[in-house]
């Protein structure tokens, strides 16, 4: 049995950048991924003769790693589209123009979503991101929820609506009631501050050419037959000298093997011996958050004729944010928006045509009767694949951030663990996939 150097189980980009730095130090190594395609949450598909991003997609200026890595791999990028005015849908559904930050609502509430802004700001400020269980009131925020944290700090409902809207339903896609003030911090404080979350021209700034997905396709292309695909590794058994990896009747050792699946998916492999308890039950508690990414494209970006940016927000709609998805050099416009945590649970158990048919509506009432009839629908529902459960990424429940800590990185004897769930800057993003990809290949090469 040939005994390879390390063995990563996994080609998304958090596996594929470690295979990559180990296989640039001269490692003899091999990466083994359950999908027939590599990328992960990453993918792009072609529908009527037009590009869609199916998974993440935006690039922004803090994502240093990332950036490093498109200018390595020779990937281009270009900006959002986004002039013109952005929309706002208030509760009674009507929508309001407006230009900058500040969203067109009344003077009271207004000056609630600035407090709590502030509030949010200062509080990330305190915040590490690789360890945020050490700010000095840790415990209080992780057992307490966001909601309550939200409900604490303010008495407009509009102005909780709105904030919410930021952590919950657009980033970690869940209802604030499950997932913990600390939780809601990280998010921040992975992206640098909360103001970054608000601010779409930051957070969405550029695309790459060619789709995100770019970046794993071009990996896996240097890498060549070291990445083999439809290998779904079902057991690792290791000691003190390595491990052994089994796919199907294959067993396949390493000296060092690099777990780069998310943390509710290790499950899915028989550890001989077994993992630590501690470890089980901390990849129980972190579990994904649930979204639906629609995409629409017609024969032109008619919302730029009356001068709209194509970016909207509604905390009370079932798409409750949309942007201007048009690839550079298209003639034809795209829009993209997301349905999220409850509002996705529900239309999720509806018809594929009567969903549509929600969404289109929740369209029209951004754009007006224009957006109801694209020519292109496309959707991406990742909580329906097996090998993913979820998007964007995922998030300890209540209490889990101060109770298991940094478990989720621990290496075990030969095996080591990571994926962007579990990064600190650039949390849930590529960006953070890139870094934790980089510092894997730096454990194994260390032999740490």
């Amino acid at each position: 049995m040939t005994t390879y150097d390390a063995v990563v189980v996994g080609a998304g980009v958090t596996g594929l950048v470690a295979a990559w730095r180990l296989a640039e130090a001269g490692q003899d190594m091999l990466v083994l991924e359950a999908r027939d395609r590599v990328g992960g949450r990453l993918r792009s598909e072609v529908h009527d003769g037009s590009l869609f991003e199916i998974g993440g997609q935006w690039v922004s200026p803090d994502q240093d790693a990332l950036k490093a890595l498109l200018d390595e791999l020779g990937l281009r990028t270009f900006p959002r589209y986004r002039e013109g005015a952005s929309l706002y849908v208030d509760r009674a559904g009507e929508a309001r123009q407006f230009t900058g930050e500040d969203l067109p609502v009344g003077p009271a509430t207004a000056a609630a979503i600035e407090q709590l802004t502030k509030t949010l700001d200062d509080l990330t400020a305190e915040i590490d991101p690789d360890r945020p269980w050490e700010h000095p009131e840790a415990e209080r925020l992780d057992r307490i929820t966001f909601q309550h944290w939200l409900e604490e700090q303010c008495d407009d409902v509009e102005a909780r609506d709105n904030v919410a809207l930021y952590i919950g339903p657009a980033m970690l896609t869940k209802p604030v009631w499950t997932f913990s003030a600390l939780q809601a911090l990280l998010m921040a404080a992975s992206a640098g501050s909360f103001q970054h979350l608000v601010d779409a021209d930051f957070i969405l700034d550029r695309r790459v050419d060619g789709g995100l997905a770019s970046v794993p396709l071009e990996l896996a292309r240097r890498l060549g037959d070291r990445v083999r695909l439809s290998q779904d590794v079902t057991a690792v058994e290791y000691d003190d000298e390595g491990a052994t990896v089994v796919v199907g009747q294959e067993r396949i050792r390493a000296r060092r093997v690099v777990l780069a699946v998310p943390p509710p998916l290790v499950k899915r492999i028989r550890f001989t011996p077994e993992l630590p308890s501690e470890h089980r039950q901390a990849r129980e508690h972190q579990s994904f958050g649930l979204v639906i990414k629609v995409q629409v494209e017609y024969p032109t970006p008619f919302w730029r004729e009356t001068g709209l940016s194509g970016t909207g927000f509604g905390p009370y709609q079932l798409v409750h944010e949309v942007y201007d998805n048009t690839p550079e050099g298209y003639q034809t416009g795209h829009l993209v928006g997301f349905v999220s945590d409850e509002e996705a649970d529900r239309i999720g158990r509806l018809s594929a045509d009567d969903r549509q048919a929600a969404v289109l509506e929740s369209l029209v009432g951004y754009f007006g009767e224009q957006a109801r009839t694209p020519t292109t629908y496309v959707e991406s529902d990742w909580q329906h694949q097996e090998l993913t459960g979820g998007a964007y990424g995922t998030s300890f429940d209540v209490g889990g951030l101060t109770r298991y800590r940094q478990l989720l990185r621990e290496p075990i004897g030969p095996i080591e663990f990571g994926t962007s769930d579990v990064s600190g800057l650039g949390f849930q993003h590529v960006d953070g996939a890139v870094r934790v990809g980089t510092d894997l290949a730096q454990r194994v090469l260390s032999g740490r």
